[in-house]
C-alpha cells in the first residue's frame, strides 16, 4: 500500500470483490456519484461566495446613497457576507478532501479488479475548478476584510 492510498478500516475488508460486468458498472456508478457530489458542492459554494460578496457590495453602495436613511446596524451586512463566503470556502475544502479520499479508496488495491480502466485512475478537471473557487473565495474574504481596515 502506498502513502497516497487511504487507510481502509478493517471492517471494510470483509468481502472480496469479484470482477464482473455487474460489479464494474456498480463501481462506475459509485465513481460518478462522487463526481456529482463534488459538482453539487461547487454549485453551492459558488452561490454562497457570490451571494455573500453581493450582499456586502449592495449594502455598501446603499449606505453611500444620500437619500437613504442610515442603517441601524451598518456592519451587519459585512458580517453576513463574510459568513456566507466563509461557509462556501469551508464547504469546498471539506468536499475536496472527501472527494480525494473516496476516489483514492475507489482506486485502492482492493477494487483494482473491478475498476478495469487504468493504473492510478483519472481525475476530472472538476477538482481543479473547486480549488480555483477556493482561492477566489479566499480572495473575496481578504478583499472584504482589507476594506474594513
Amino acid at each position: 500500500m502506498s502513502a497516497d492510498e487511504p487507510q481502509v478500516p478493517k471492517e471494510f475488508h470483509h468481502f472480496e470483490p469479484h470482477a464482473s460486468a455487474e460489479t464494474h458498472f456498480s463501481w462506475l456508478r459509485t465513481r460518478l456519484s462522487v463526481e456529482r457530489t463534488l459538482m453539487s458542492w461547487v454549485r453551492t459554494a459558488t452561490a454562497l461566495i457570490g451571494f455573500g460578496f453581493t450582499i456586502v457590495q449592495f449594502f455598501e453602495r446603499l449606505n453611500a446613497m444620500e437619500s437613504v436613511a442610515p442603517a441601524k446596524w451598518p456592519e451587519l451586512p459585512r458580517y453576513v457576507g463574510l459568513a456566507l463566503i466563509g461557509a462556501g470556502v469551508l464547504g469546498l475544502v471539506i468536499s475536496c478532501w472527501q472527494y480525494v479520499w473516496v476516489t483514492n479508496y475507489l482506486w485502492s488495491e482492493q477494487f483494482k479488479p473491478i475498476a478495469g480502466l487504468r493504473e492510478g485512475g483519472l481525475r476530472t478537471p472538476l477538482l481543479l475548478i473547486a480549488i480555483i473557487l477556493i482561492f477566489i473565495g479566499i480572495f473575496a474574504l481578504g478583499a472584504i476584510l482589507l476594506r474594513a481596515l
